[in-house]
């Protein structure tokens, strides 16, 4: 894949979610030989309800070369992020963060959690929450080089899983996850 440098951070257009759910699928199928055949579709669903879904405020995208190479979805609460409003989340969840493995490694997954950050702060949260699991080893490392903490609290169990609740603080003077971003980027 021929990238150029400039990432284009932006909102997906409703004509871009397939092209969305083939980035998610794309990146997020290294798990599948982690997982049971029945657990791997089952997570392959979801992924596809989310992105096709109305559950999603924004659904953001990172493109280069007019070309999609990271998604990420934004929620209201744990409620419409994942149908449970017994975590008690009510500020925005980043879900389905995704980059083609072809674009790794430039920043693009960054740019996207920065993006949602800023998004979270203009709504007035003062947080934004993620979950994830174990065998997401380089996305964790991710967040918290970004300022999430670990959020023990809002931890799920998906069968045998479990899935880590993690926060990061958007209060200006606790926040790790600096505005504007990087330059190499441009946000639409």
């Amino acid at each position: 894949m021929n990238m150029s440098k400039e990432i284009i951070i932006r909102d997906a257009a409703v004509n871009e979610r397939e092209a969305i759910a083939e980035v998610l699928l794309s990146a997020y199928s290294q798990y599948s030989a982690d997982m049971p055949e029945p657990q791997w579709e089952a997570y392959r669903n979801s992924i596809l309800d989310s992105v096709h879904g109305d559950a999603p405020f924004a659904r953001i995208i990172a493109e280069t070369g007019q070309q999609i190479v990271g998604s990420a979805l934004l929620f209201t609460s744990s409620e419409t992020a994942y149908g449970k409003p017994e975590l008690g989340i009510h500020s925005p969840v980043l879900r389905l963060l995704a980059v083609s493995p072809d674009a790794r490694g430039r920043g693009v997954a960054a740019l996207l959690i920065r993006e949602a950050a800023r998004r979270s702060r203009e709504l007035g949260a003062s947080t934004l929450n993620l979950h994830t699991s174990d065998m997401m080893v380089s996305a964790i490392r991710l967040y918290e080089r970004l300022g999430f903490k670990r959020h023990f609290e809002t931890d799920i169990m998906n069968g045998n899983t479990l899935v880590k609740g993690f926060r990061l603080d958007l209060t200006p003077s606790e926040s790790v996850c600096p505005w504007p971003p990087s330059a190499s980027a441009e946000i639409h």
